[in-house]
């Protein structure tokens, strides 16, 4: 199987206050099904302004790089067989969610010997 990212740009999910627990629930539901089938391997939202970035020298400035004009929100890793089982769940993330899902398939770890 081959493990994907999910993911969404902070800013994307719009929602008033009164959309929040059907929201919520909605996004938690998409999670327990990937879960029951066993493609879930982890995923959260990513806290705003909060990155730092190190360069290769070890130099440690905060926030995204100042030509970044969208930062990561929230992410989701999966386990599936193809890209287009992929595709279906960020279809279904991307409903849960109400704003659009980029998928990008995750490079293999070299088999060590």
């Amino acid at each position: 199987m081959t493990q994907y990212l999910i993911s969404f740009d902070d800013g994307s999910m719009v929602f008033s206050e009164e959309e929040l627990p059907e929201l919520s629930e909605a996004s938690h539901a998409v999670v327990r099904a990937a879960q029951d089938a066993g493609v879930w391997v982890f995923g959260g939202g990513l806290e705003s302004q909060r990155a730092s970035v190190v360069a290769t020298d070890g130099t440690v400035t905060d926030g995204p790089y100042p030509e970044t004009k969208a930062v990561l929100g929230g992410f989701s890793i999966i386990d599936v067989p193809s890209r287009e089982d992929a595709l279906e769940w960020a279809a279904k993330i991307a409903a849960a969610c109400r704003c659009a899902q980029e998928v990008r398939e995750i490079m293999p770890d070299e088999p060590t010997v």
